[in-house]
């Protein structure tokens, strides 16, 4: 049996095959530098999805969980004080509607033998009307057994709360006095000056004999708010 030998190789031939793994080898490397640059991504994002789920521990610190069966007591803090809103508007118009013993009424009662009073702009036929009865006493006040200090309140309270409701006449009953030391009345004059002081109030004249006379003021208000039902 006869065997061949091998040819020998063509330098040539070599020469062309190594040219042709240049471009081989190249794409592999290409491929390899891909893969370790996705691999490098790849750990870059886990460390840093690693660092997020770790942000709330880094930041607080350590913590050291509850024991079981622990009491959980829930603080609840106190409600603030209410604020006095109310009382502050009531001392406020206590302010406004206070009245003045020393408020000089003599120049503004018309002169006359009962002293009665009209606003500026009131016309004397009202004050003659309210004198003849022209307009029905709707509620009174009875100043009687007071003093000074519950009179002027009372009569501050009862003028602003008839008004409020629409009432135009009223009659305060202040009492002559004869009780009093000296039997001179100690509340008209105060009366007076406190009546003059009320915005509310257009006009008095002291009452007809028999609705009570040097003993009682008949008051004549501004109109106000109609009453409930009238």
């Amino acid at each position: 049996m006869r065997y061949n030998r091998p040819q020998p190789m063509n330098a040539a031939l070599t020469a062309r095959s190594f040219a042709d793994l240049k471009p081989l080898r190249r794409a592999l490397q290409e491929a390899a530098q891909q893969r370790a640059e996705r691999e490098r991504l790849r750990r870059e994002a886990e460390r840093r999805a690693r660092a997020e789920r770790h942000l709330f521990a880094d930041a607080v610190g350590p913590v050291q969980p509850l024991k079981r069966g622990h009491e959980r007591r829930w603080s609840t803090p106190e409600p603030p004080e209410p604020l006095p809103v109310q009382r502050a508007l009531d001392e406020e118009r206590v302010l406004r509607e206070s009245l003045s013993d020393e408020f000089d009424v003599s120049t503004l009662l018309d002169v006359d033998d009962q002293l009665s009073f009209r606003r500026p702009g009131i016309g004397l036929d009202v004050t003659r009307k309210l004198r003849a009865g022209h307009w029905s006493i709707q509620r009174q006040l009875d100043l009687h057994g007071l003093r000074t200090d519950e009179a002027r309140e009372a009569l501050g309270e009862f003028i602003r709360l008839a008004h409020r409701t629409g009432l135009r006449c009223v009659r305060v009953v202040h009492g002559k006095g004869l009780g009093s030391p000296g039997r001179t009345p100690v509340l008209k004059g105060r009366v007076q000056r406190w009546l003059v002081q009320k915005k509310e109030v257009l006009a008095f004249v002291q009452a007809r004999p028999l609705d009570g006379g040097a003993g009682a003021l008949v008051v004549l208000l501004q109109p106000g708010r109609r009453r409930p039902g009238g």
